[in-house]
């Protein structure tokens, strides 16, 4: 007696998974792009939670920079003011709150890159998700963080003698620090990608800080720098950006300083973001 065995491939076998291809961004309607970048964002804010020390970034930088100006340039610099440390409380607390976007914008870069070298991103590119709903949750976060930074910030500045003396004025300048942070952010984004550790995102981005700080109207007026450095400075986005805030915040000239800021947030944001998430997309 003999038995005839046959091999059958079943119907129903699971496929093998295929990756999700760099196009898929297209696929995915603009409601999806909403759900995943919310998605993303609650999960960046808990891992805030389980992390509270990444937050000490924001609450360490506007107090210790607030008192270190303060306490040690307000005599000499307020003198030149005519007011004394008053009236450089006056002055550096408005420059103090443009600064804040650029600082935590360098956080971004530094983060991203650090997720990328421990594979979160490798798993994000593997899954069916818009591509720059990653980098978009991951602006939200930091802009949430920055938000609080300024509260920090404003809470030390009214205890060193800050006077807010318009409201609206103080919500438009934390507006327009937001506005040009998020725009600065997607440059500190694309060296976290392009850069192969958190080291030279941070080595590259003091190289940029510095000069774009200390080169500006954030710590002392322009009148008394020589010609070629005021001239970098009328050119500097944060000389203008600390203008506008302090103008808003504390009164003087506006609508120039304004116009200069949300064209430079306009041009970074036109120029980098589209830069961001292709480099995002195509890193092996």
């Amino acid at each position: 007696m003999s038995a005839t065995t046959t091999t059958e491939t079943p119907a129903s076998a699971a496929p093998a998974p295929v990756p999700v291809p760099l196009s898929a961004d297209a696929r995915i309607s603009v409601r999806g792009h909403l759900r995943h970048t919310s998605a993303l964002v609650r999960r960046n804010l808990l891992w805030i939670r389980q992390d509270p020390e990444s937050m000490f970034d924001a609450v360490l930088f506007p107090i210790v920079f607030t008192l270190l100006f303060v306490y040690v340039f307000g005599g000499s610099i307020g003198q030149s003011l005519g007011g004394g440390q008053q009236a450089y409380v006056q002055y550096v607390i408005p420059g103090l709150m443009a600064m804040m976007g650029m600082n935590m914008a360098q956080g971004v870069g530094t983060g991203f890159n650090q997720d990328f070298n421990s594979g979160v991103m490798d798993r994000f590119r593997s899954l069916p998700i818009g591509r720059g709903s990653v980098l978009f949750a991951k602006i939200a976060v930091e802009l949430l963080r920055m938000l609080f930074a300024t509260v920090v910030l404003m809470v030390v500045a009214l205890l060193v003698g800050f006077d807010i003396t318009n409201w609206a004025g103080l919500l438009a300048a934390i507006g327009l620090s937001a506005v040009f942070g998020s725009a600065l952010m997607w440059v500190f984004i694309t060296l976290g990608v392009i850069m192969k550790n958190a080291q030279s995102v941070q080595a590259m981005g003091f190289l940029v800080l510095m000069p774009l700080q200390f080169g500006s109207s954030i710590f002392a007026p322009t009148d008394s720098m020589p010609g070629w450095l005021r001239s970098f400075t009328d050119y500097n986005p944060l000389s203008a950006l600390a203008d506008t805030a302090r103008g808003l915040m504390v009164g003087g000239p506006v609508a120039h300083d304004l116009w200069v800021t949300l064209a430079w947030s306009a041009a970074l944001t036109a120029v980098m973001a589209p830069v961001a998430i292709h480099k995002f997309r195509t890193k092996s």
